[in-house]
């Protein structure tokens, strides 16, 4: 006989859910109880700061390759299938009905929380756990229903993690054993075969991302933040171009770090915490983030730890270049408690231009800033992945967030111009990468020169100077900007050898020709006007 403990949820229990627990249910329980069940259970330590420091093994990222979407007749012609990994109906619900017998063999720990801070669009997620750290990292990551609610939670969507059951590659017709897979219709999250925690954090994106555009709502993989005025903006950009660090400044009320709605009402925190990268994390740069990794029930994935004095080594990276810390919003100082805010007036689309070419800010029409959502360009350097060789290597991963977008690129694509064209908003397109030449030759742009930047653009001074038309890109380019060298805002000026600078950026301008060529017959002629400029 089972033993439930905690605040159970009233109206659906796991029965109805397809599992019989045969072990304890521990519901809805607080984060310091999670803190001590994950410890007791030896799942993982505390630091000295009394963050729970854990490892996860082989999986340290998310299994790209490993996540499938469950094809099914309701929804399918909603699906971009080019770059979704399709599983069969039959082949999911095999899969889940054994998936289902064995959480019923295992102590589990289920929490019932929300996705998305505006009530009118807020979406009820069960995840069902096996182990006590990972609900402690959904509760940080998701929003808390208050305790009356409970009585009446009816989950929406259900996440099953197992992160110990393994599939049978030859019975269930997967790649591996690992499986990450979406079935809109059931309105099941299955996750198996893997300990990273943030493919629940991704899963739930991905959900939405197909459940709110057709909403006529924005879903968009961005930070987002509010001046003292109200005026808020948004941030795009993949990871290492700073979306956190630049969102989490303290003059300006911090919304959210990742993912947002754009509804016509509200700008809206999808998630109720942060989950950072932390390798190599410095006090002096990002000292509200450091100050999370020395908070109690932070939850630090594949950290290195000194097991005698509890301290943390946040600069090695032994276990994983990955490292990162989930925790709640409350434990950024400037967080909204809301999570909701007006329409943005700025949209910053952050680029880590490893190759030195593009300007430290420039500005772009609507039409322009479709096109560079859609491209999602940066670069990637030596060292940072598996296989990459001693050049940089440019990444095109559209709409700032590929791997969470299950419809096809367009649909978020015309929303976003729609959005930017009816509420007036200023876009930007903001270079953290290299200045002077490429990686190796010149040097990463100054973060003080990207806030200084930033700051003018949000204050609306930027939009009152002087401009040049960039040749290659065709984007306005700011001819001058309090407290910034005016020589950093040509690129091609900071080069020693100006000839260099325009072949690679020729080169450069050639791969996002290629890459927008799959997107050509799905945007009209003013988006396709904005393409970069062919020597």
């Amino acid at each position: 006989m089972h033993h439930t403990s905690g605040t159970r949820a009233g109206k659906v229990g796991l029965d109805q859910q397809g599992i019989n627990p045969t072990k304890d249910v521990n519901w809805n329980l607080d984060s310091a109880t999670l803190v001590e069940e994950a410890i007791q259970r030896k799942e993982g330590h505390l630091s000295a700061g009394g963050a729970v420091v854990v490892e996860t093994g082989v999986h340290t990222g998310r299994s790209a390759q490993d996540k499938y979407i469950v094809r099914r007749a309701s929804y399918e012609d909603d699906i971009w299938w080019d770059a979704s990994q399709e599983m069969s109906g039959d082949k999911f619900d095999a899969l889940c009905d054994k998936v289902r017998a064995y959480l019923g063999e295992q102590e589990l720990f289920v929490a019932d929380l929300y996705a998305c801070a505006d009530a009118d669009y807020r979406l009820s997620v069960r995840v069902i756990n096996q182990h006590a750290w990972h609900n402690l990292f959904l509760r940080h990551l998701l929003i808390e229903p208050p305790v009356e609610d409970l009585a009446e939670f009816t989950p929406e969507f259900t996440i099953l993690h197992a992160p110990d059951y393994f599939a049978d590659t030859e019975v269930d017709g997967t790649r591996t054993g690992t499986v990450v897979a979406l079935d809109f219709e059931k309105r099941i999250a299955l996750i198996c075969g893997t300990t990273y925690a943030g493919e629940m954090k991704k899963s739930v994106f991905s959900i939405l991302n197909y459940i709110l555009p057709g909403q006529d709502i924005m879903s968009m993989h961005c930070s987002a933040n509010v001046g003292p005025d109200g005026d808020s903006a948004v941030f795009f950009g993949l990871s290492g171009t700073g979306k956190t660090t630049l969102s989490a400044d303290p003059g300006r009320t911090l919304v959210g770090d990742d993912e947002h709605g754009w509804s016509d009402t509200s700008l809206f925190n999808i998630e109720g915490g942060c989950y950072a990268k932390v390798i190599r994390l410095s006090e002096e740069a990002e000292p509200e983030i450091y100050a999370t990794t020395r908070r109690f029930g932070t939850v630090l994935e594949n950290v290195v730890m000194d097991m005698e004095t509890r301290e943390l080594d946040l600069d090695d990276a032994t276990l994983a270049e990955n490292s990162r810390g989930a925790y709640p919003m409350s434990y950024i100082p400037n967080a909204s408690p809301t999570g909701v805010a007006g329409h943005p007036n700025n949209i910053i689309m952050l680029t880590c231009d490893a190759f030195g070419v593009m300007p430290p800010i420039a500005k772009l029409t609507p039409e322009q800033a479709m096109y560079h959502f859609l491209s999602g360009y940066t670069a990637k350097v030596a060292g940072t992945e598996k296989g990459l060789g001693n050049e940089p290597q440019a990444t095109f991963s559209t709409c700032f967030g590929a791997p969470f977008m299950p419809r096809h690129p367009s649909v978020y694509g015309n929303l976003l111009k729609d959005k930017i064209a009816k509420y007036n908003v200023d876009c930007w397109l903001v270079n953290t990468g290299w200045t002077g030449g490429e990686y190796g030759i010149g040097e990463r742009m100054p973060i003080k020169i990207t806030r200084a930047l930033l700051n003018a653009a949000l204050d609306g001074s930027l939009s009152k100077v002087d401009m040049v038309v960039d040749p290659n890109f065709g984007f306005e380019v700011p001819a001058e900007c309090v407290g910034v060298p005016s020589g950093i805002l040509n690129p091609r000026s900071t080069w020693s050898d100006p000839a260099a600078y325009d072949a690679k950026a020729q080169s450069l301008v050639a791969q996002f020709i290629e890459n927008f060529a799959k997107f050509e017959d799905y945007v009209d002629d003013n988006v396709k006007a904005a393409a970069p400029n062919a020597a």
